[in-house]
């Protein structure tokens, strides 16, 4: 009974484990800058953004831990701390559109990513780098 209940927590593991990988879905290889700019990033510090949300992340290039969204779920009127005034670049996976704002409660300077795929490698070119503060997603077309 012992031995069962060991294979079954290392099978538990092993798939979890797999699946961790899978969502992390790191994208393919690609020389990007790493932080320090003094060679290149590890793949694995490009993680992907699954289908149907809003990824943010914390370095350009969409590099380094994202906070990840379901669009479906709503807007977030302040971003969790980890990535509030942090995010650099952006992700939409989803069939909405995200607007990622400057100040809480969708105030101040944003800037709109389309949905299905739509991105931005780099918030500093909009003067929003390292100022998010809220994200909203809804089916208001980008410059509409």
């Amino acid at each position: 009974m012992r031995l069962l209940r060991a294979r079954t927590m290392l099978a538990f593991a092993g798939t979890t484990v797999a699946l961790a990988a899978v969502l992390a879905g790191t994208s393919p290889a690609q020389a990007i800058p790493d932080r320090a700019g003094t060679g290149v990033a590890q793949a694995r510090d490009k993680i992907a953004c699954p289908q149907g949300f809003v990824c943010i992340y914390p370095d350009i290039n969409f590099v380094g831990q994202p906070y990840v969204k379901r669009a479906v779920d709503g807007s977030v009127r302040h971003l969790p701390d980890y990535i509030r005034n942090a995010g650099s670049s952006v992700i939409n996976n989803s069939g909405r559109t995200a607007r990622v704002y400057q100040k809480d409660n969708y105030f101040g300077r944003h800037v709109c990513v389309g949905a299905n795929g739509g991105s931005l490698h780099d918030l500093r070119s909009y003067q929003l780098n390292d100022v998010t503060h809220s994200l909203k997603n809804n089916t208001t077309l980008c410059g509409a």
